[in-house]
């Protein structure tokens, strides 16, 4: 949701009676912004001025039937919202029109998401995040999880390490669960190898990373979403207090060296700042996806590693 609201034939379609009737009688999905959810859980749509209507059994769609949960209309207000036009009333002077999101959903899964299957690339967009993971649209509003062990190779302690609410990300389908009509995604395939993340590093060269986890044995720095290093402390200034306040904190480190076949890189830590990464880093994509759109397995370790880390998609439906 928020794809279609700009463009010129939406706004054609929402700015008059003339054009939602239209819509209406072409099926076609539209986008507005809901303004309000009344006491009877009723989201009120601003179409440029005509009031909007979608009724709470008209607001979301669900294959498996379960009960609307307040919150998930609630949670439009301020937001775009997708929806086909069910019917226009202009007996009382002033017209209302009456929309569904729930049909607009219908048609979006019977149409596109029923046809996923597991290890296609899709796009996906960020609604909200919790402690497990994150949720995204991957349809006119259709939720879909990604959970946290999903998002990176290198470990993060929230979602908000990687990701922003409203960011559009490339994703790949997980798993189908079809019996309920759920969709399961993964971003961490997407975000290279470790050969391949390791390539734009040099032994003997000094990087930036981010500091992400503080052990006895040593402090866990990030160098890229699917790239983390294992660093030593040669000033007695880091304390390990210290260091667990700088969780989350730039860092400069040297890098020590570098092993494939145990998919190691060691490093040292040299200096960091205290300022937090309140804003998540860029993804930068391994896999053009404007031409792969489907993947059958992905192997994140290294030729001869000992320890295997890879995604297998089963593609049976």
């Amino acid at each position: 949701e928020g794809g279609l609201i700009s463009s010129n034939s939406n706004r054609e379609y929402i700015s008059s009676l003339q054009g939602l009737e239209r819509a209406m009688l072409g099926g076609k999905i539209l986008e507005a912004y809901a303004t309000l959810c009344d006491s009877d859980s009723t989201l009120h749509v601003d179409l440029c001025g005509i009031k909007g209507i979608i009724t709470k059994d008209e607001c979301v769609f669900s294959k498996a039937r379960e009960p609307i949960k307040d919150i998930a209309i609630i949670t439009r207000v301020g937001k775009p919202v997708c929806f086909k036009v069910l019917s226009i009333d202009d007996s009382r002077g002033e017209p209302i029109v009456y929309l569904s999101r729930r049909l607009a959903q219908m048609e979006c899964y019977e149409y596109y998401i029923s046809e996923l299957i597991s290890g296609d690339i899709i796009p996906a967009r960020i609604t909200h995040l919790e402690s497990f993971g994150a949720f995204a649209d991957i349809g006119c509003g259709i939720p879909s999880l990604l959970s946290i062990d999903c998002i990176s190779v290198s470990r993060i302690a929230h979602p908000k390490n990687r990701l922003r609410v409203g960011m559009e990300i490339q994703s790949v389908v997980k798993s189908v669960d079809r019996a309920n009509g759920r969709i399961f995604i993964s971003l961490r395939e997407l975000l290279g190898t470790w050969l391949e993340n390791t390539s734009s590093f040099r032994i003997g060269s000094t990087v930036s990373g981010i500091i992400r986890s503080v052990e006895s044995y040593g402090i866990f720095i990030e160098l890229a979403p699917n790239l983390a290093g294992l660093a030593e402390i040669r000033d007695s200034k880091f304390s390990p207090d210290r260091l667990r306040e700088l969780i989350g904190c730039r860092a400069a480190v040297y890098i020590k060296s570098m092993i494939p076949e145990r998919m190691k890189i060691k490093l040292v830590l040299i200096d960091c700042n205290d300022d937090k990464q309140e804003n998540a880093p860029p993804l930068k994509y391994f896999i053009n996806t404007s031409r792969v759109r489907h993947i059958d397995r992905w192997l994140y370790s290294p030729p001869n590693c000992g320890k295997v880390i890879e995604s297998i998609f089963d593609t049976g439906r």
